[in-house]
């Protein structure tokens, strides 16, 4: 009777792993969109302990629709849009991630933790399972929030860097004598389809619908949260106001850009030197001494047998 109930137990303990294996592999293989402004749909890829825990975010609604968490929620929100994930992430969704990633990634690395201590009872790991079992939970549920600041930061640093290329096309096409728009137009459907000309596409698809050039710009500058492009975007808008020519502003507005990438190539340049330091000393340094000191060893070891 024994031996039957085993044996089944392994049965099913095994067809469990194959449908998790299976459903983790469907889950990896799928490729996620979000859909830019002109229809065209653009891979966006999330983690893939993401997409196996994302079907489950519903089962978190009764509990994220509490006031408490209403604050946490819009911040995300705001932060997903900016990092170009709108439309496939929502903030509750990601607050739920949040939720679920160290649940049950903790629960699976608690019990691999205890497993390994059962295996190894003498072994320093097993006489510190709690303090393992702390860490790990706590970088699991730092791991969204890296995850989408680094996105975030990736954005930010492409629309930065594309920029006064974009700026400086802009500012010889209006003062070549095209109306601002069609040279933004024209610029949309010439270059790829980067971050920058995601933004971009969205705008005129705005001002297409009807909404105010001033609006637009406003709305992008509040979308994306980038420094660069918030400066840019209210100069436009000041220039809109108070009636100044869009070549100059874009002059200007070119020049300084140019001249903060600068600064911040000058800036890590400079950072360069101190960021070598642990790899020089961590690396380089212990490989000296052992080309060094290994062959007095070696005779001292000798010497000693």
């Amino acid at each position: 009777m024994t031996s039957a109930f085993s044996i089944a137990m392994t049965v099913l303990w095994t067809l469990a792993a194959i449908g998790v294996a299976w459903y983790v592999a469907s889950v990896a293989s799928e490729v996620t969109y979000v859909t830019l402004a002109d229809g065209r749909r653009q891979a966006r890829e999330l983690p893939l302990l993401f997409k196996v825990l994302l079907p489950f975010v519903g089962n978190l609604d009764v509990l994220l629709a509490r006031p408490f968490f209403a604050e946490h929620i819009a911040k995300r929100s705001r932060t997903l849009i900016s990092a170009g994930f709108e439309g496939l992430l929502s903030g509750r969704e990601f607050v739920a991630l949040e939720v679920l990633v160290p649940l049950v990634t903790g629960a699976f690395w608690c019990a691999a933790v205890f497993v390994l201590a059962a295996i190894m009872p003498y072994s320093p790991f097993a006489s510190s399972t709690g303090m393992i079992c702390a860490v790990g939970v706590v970088l699991f549920s730092l791991m969204p929030g890296m995850w989408l600041k680094g996105e975030l930061k990736k954005r930010h640093w492409s629309i930065a860097k594309s920029l006064p290329f974009v700026l400086d096309l802009l500012t010889l096409s209006v003062e070549a004598g095209m109306d601002f728009i069609s040279a933004l137009q024209r610029n949309c459907q010439t270059r790829k389809t980067d971050p920058l000309n995601e933004e971009l596409m969205r705008m005129m698809h705005e001002i297409q619908l009807g909404t105010s050039r001033r609006d637009a710009l406003y709305r992008m500058a509040q979308r994306v949260d980038q420094s660069d492009l918030s400066s840019l975007a209210h100069s436009l808008i000041q220039a809109d106001e108070f009636g100044v020519s869009i070549g100059a502003i874009l002059r200007i507005q070119s020049d300084q850009l140019r001249s903060r990438r600068f600064d911040r190539a000058e800036k890590l340049a400079a950072e360069a030197p101190t960021k070598m330091l642990g790899p020089l000393m961590l690396c380089i340094f212990p490989a000296v001494f052992v080309v060094l000191l290994g062959p007095v060893v070696i005779q001292i070891v000798k010497g000693v047998m």
